[in-house]
């Protein structure tokens, strides 16, 4: 099985030669290196949740931080069956890269619990909501450690979080949790932020690329919130989204969806896969696994699932002429190098979906201020850092001649490694 964790630190490794000619200081540099490959803390516990029917049922649940030189630790919290200590390991050391490539004042931090959500009732999701959240409590805060949204879990579960925290500390701490309900201090435009952020990306890749949106086709692997932001936002951009698919399998159009029809397909509560027994007049409509949608010849393959989604033994496979990664890990290195040796653009999960975390980081400033934003600020703002971000990335692998993940890994871990220098932490 491929480990996410040993992935996140090979990647911090695959940039070290180019950094290490910067620090006159090397055993403080490779001290700094050490560090980042594992987390500052991780906390593990089982958690007894009551059941309706009565009996007690016990839940595995995680929380790591991995580094906050630069900022309170900052990442979401999952719920999912194949959640795992290598897992949250690996998700908090790329939100430690993500949030330095993107510049956010936030170190990296990453929960989860071992649950199909699906299993539960309402108000079990909601106890087991009140319980994690009242094991994290001793560990997080504004200052601290402010969690968030994640796989299978939304603003109502952030707001049970909440309440359980503020029951703990007696007192109010909206900045504590972000990706909340509105009504209780979420910022406008977090619910789309993660896709957002990721077409601000591909709109600035395309413009150095010299990409005409109308004659780029996209594949979509992944039909979830931030997978289906994407699809919808690119396609009200003009991009031709000519698949997309969720755990069950995919639908291929070639002629491209509308924003109207992906609207359609989201809104419709039965999974993507079980949509071919129903009949269709369309018969260009066209039904997929998901192997067959990583190889399809588009333009643009955009990850958008779970981690190691492209790996060594279906990287070859791959005709896309660019990937643009929204979920986090989806590649690993040995798919990654295939993939640059047939010259495909792999555009890093830590930059392309990190819309969503610029936005918690919004939703926070607000908090603390008192203050709320309008949409078109929220959106404004996040197109602004994203395309930044993109641009200084785009500048260090044009400069060094390397790719866009080890551009963007670079940035990253020079900013991080001098925030610890600039810290005597070393």
């Amino acid at each position: 099985m491929v480990s996410a964790f040993e992935n996140a630190k090979k990647q911090i490794d695959n940039v070290v030669t180019l950094l290490r000619s910067d620090y006159p200081d090397k055993k403080a540099f490779q001290k700094a290196i050490a560090s980042l490959k594992q987390p500052k803390k991780l906390l593990k516990k089982r958690l007894n949740v009551k059941l309706d029917s009565g009996k007690t049922k016990s839940f595995v649940a995680f929380r790591s931080q991995h580094n906050d030189a630069r900022g309170p630790y900052k990442g979401g919290i999952r719920f999912h069956p194949e959640v795992s200590e290598d897992e949250v390991k690996a998700l908090s050391v790329w939100m430690t890269i993500k949030n330095a490539v993107v510049g956010v004042p936030y170190g990296g931090g990453k929960g989860g619990v071992i649950v199909d959500p699906k299993a539960l009732s309402k108000t079990e999701l909601e106890r087991l909501s009140k319980k994690y959240s009242e094991f994290i409590a001793p560990f997080i805060g504004p200052w601290i450690d402010v969690p968030a949204p994640d796989v299978n879990t939304n603003s109502q579960i952030m707001a049970w979080m909440l309440e359980a925290y503020e029951a703990k500390v007696g007192h109010h701490a909206p900045a504590t949790y972000t990706g909340k309900p509105i009504e209780l201090g979420g910022s406008l435009g977090r619910t789309e932020a993660t896709g957002q952020g990721g077409v601000f990306v591909l709109q600035a890749y395309s413009k150095v690329k010299r990409l005409n949106p109308r004659r780029t086709k996209i594949a979509v692997q992944g039909f979830g919130n931030a997978g289906f932001w994407f699809s919808f936002l690119a396609a009200c951009a003009g991009y031709e989204i000519v698949a997309v698919s969720d755990s069950s399998g995919g639908v291929y159009f070639p002629r491209g969806y509308t924003s109207k029809r992906l609207q359609k397909l989201a809104e419709d509560k039965r999974s993507l896969g079980s949509l071919k027994k129903v009949s269709t007049s369309d018969k260009k409509l066209k039904f997929i696994t998901n192997e067959e949608l990583l190889s399809l010849d588009v333009d643009v393959l955009v990850p958008a699932a779970l981690e190691n989604a492209i790996v060594k033994d279906n990287a070859s496979k791959v005709r896309a002429r660019a990937i643009v990664e929204l979920a986090n890990g989806p590649t690993t290195p040995e798919a990654e190098e295939i993939l640059l040796k047939k010259k495909v653009d792999v555009v890093p999960d830590v930059l392309c979906n990190a819309g969503g975390v610029t936005v918690s980081y919004f939703e926070w400033v607000q908090n603390l201020h008192g203050y709320r934003w309008t949409k078109s600020k929220v959106n404004e703002e996040l197109k602004s850092v994203m395309v930044q971000a993109f641009d200084e990335v785009y500048e260090e692998k044009r400069n060094k001649k390397i790719s866009y993940r080890q551009a963007a890994y670079v940035l990253a871990v020079r900013r991080v490694v001098d925030a610890m220098l600039l810290r005597g932490e070393l």
